[in-house]
């Protein structure tokens, strides 16, 4: 069977949200071409952030016979709507939906559109239902971690079955080899992404990782990171592993194995303030194979929101973990979250953080109730919503409020945005999922 993998193009606004900023490799992506192409299927990948005009000529020209696509909560009614048009091109194409947002709220792909959606890790479902099909079964129902139509309704297979990453294969990055000269983070350009480990141990409020792992932490085998780390062409290397540096020894292990096979890379990885000051000895030894920058989720500068955050450490634990980098050489990209019920006087204390503590790229997410987290317990909260009364999903990028603002809305916006023009030249915006409290969202093994 022929399968095209669709990453679509968020529809908020391009100067503040969406895409800017970055364009990573679609990784989950890649994951669910290696696990089709084992099966001796045909898979391609459709990155509309790059071409955002290319899904119909894609569909008349390729004729895929399964178009899957992969969303966050800002890409929702984006990819129902490439759904939509393969299914009005190709009347029998079967259409799939994947991700972080299908995960935690598969109900918002109940659409006419839609054939199934797949929950958590997507790889083996996948593979599960292109098995069904290849075997001429067209009502394909009651398979692990998959919602099927069944009329005009949808019907669940099951639970997930726990996570085997070292059973994964490792991504498929020839599907991308046209596209990958043009995936930044800044100027890091170009950068691949990879993955040795899922989940953490933490329970921020406004993060889902451990939701979608059930709290666990999973690693892959050393050798086969390693393996899959010299295959990469790409100078620069964003380990994104949810929480990295957790497991002191088997991180040790990874950098000497590393330097034993010769491998060195310009890499690029998340932390936790903490997790830098406990582990300073491990992160160091990831210098010598290259580790060059951190993203770091500060994420708050007042106790108050500190603990609301639920981060388990304190502004102590911020300036130790700011010293240890600085020792180290390593350059920070500092995350921060602006509570909605921020005053004017919040946002000149982080701005004056910020300059006080020379952090060259400050990065910044509005607080926002992102599904699977601690935040997003009911819809009650939001204020803004389509027409059916659901929330906007695309206002959900982290850096549009969703709930009611302590500033007027405007002025809310006007001081948030400020914060990007103050450090305009000397900060990157990122991909909104890319920053440590969304992160989840960006959950490599997805589909």
């Amino acid at each position: 069977m022929k399968v095209l993998l669709v990453w679509p193009k968020a529809r908020t606004d391009p100067e503040w949200g969406g895409d800017l900023g970055a364009v990573a490799e679609p990784l989950a992506l890649e994951y669910l071409a290696a696990g089709v192409c084992l099966d001796g299927h045909e898979a391609r990948i459709l990155d509309l952030r790059l071409r955002p005009d290319a899904l119909e000529g894609e569909l008349r020209g390729y004729r895929p016979d399964v178009v899957g696509v992969t969303a966050f909560s800002m890409h929702v009614r984006a990819a129902l709507e490439v759904c939509r048009k393969a299914k009005a091109l190709l009347p029998d194409v079967i259409t799939v939906a994947g991700g972080h947002h299908a995960t935690f709220l598969p109900e918002d792909f109940f659409e006419p559109q839609m054939d199934h959606v797949v929950i958590g890790e997507g790889v083996a479902p996948l593979r599960a239902l292109l098995k069904r099909y290849t075997e001429g079964d067209r009502c394909v129902s009651g398979l692990q971690a998959v919602w099927s139509r069944a009329g005009a309704k949808f019907e669940f297979g099951g639970p997930a079955p726990k996570i085997e990453l070292a059973n994964l294969p490792v991504p498929d990055r020839k599907v991308t080899q046209a596209d990958r000269p043009h995936y930044f983070i800044d100027w890091m350009k170009p950068v691949a992404l990879m993955r040795s480990s899922v989940g953490c141990p933490y329970r921020c409020t406004f993060c889902s990782v451990w939701q979608i792992v059930d709290g666990r932490y999973y690693s892959r085998p050393v050798d086969q990171v390693v393996e899959e780390a010299a295959a990469i062409e790409e100078e620069f290397v964003f380990l994104v592993d949810d929480e990295a540096f957790i497991q002191r020894h088997r991180m040790l292990e990874l950098a000497q194995a590393l330097k034993r096979a010769g491998v060195r890379k310009r890499f690029f990885a998340y932390c936790r303030m903490d997790s830098l000051v406990r582990q300073r000895e491990v992160v160091k030894a990831w210098t010598e194979v290259g580790l060059e920058r951190l993203m770091m989720g500060i994420d708050a500068i007042s106790e108050n929101d500190l603990v609301e955050y639920n981060k388990g450490y304190n502004s102590a634990q911020i300036e130790a973990g700011l010293r240890v980098a600085e020792e180290l050489g390593i350059e920070v990209l500092a995350q921060f979250v602006v509570n909605t019920n921020y005053t004017k006087r919040d946002f000149q204390k982080l701005a004056r953080f910020v300059e006080h503590h020379r952090i060259r790229y400050p990065s910044f997410t509005v607080l926002t109730p992102l599904p699977g987290t601690e935040l997003m317990t009911s819809f009650d909260r939001i204020v803004e919503r389509q027409e059916n009364g659901r929330p906007n999903w695309d206002l959900f990028d982290t850096q549009n409020a969703v709930t009611a603002t302590y500033l007027p809305r405007d002025e809310f916006r006007r001081e948030y945005r400020n914060l990007f023009r103050l450090f305009r030249g000397s900060y990157s915006q990122y991909l909104p999922y890319h920053s440590v409290p969304q992160r989840a969202v960006e959950h490599s093994v997805q589909g």
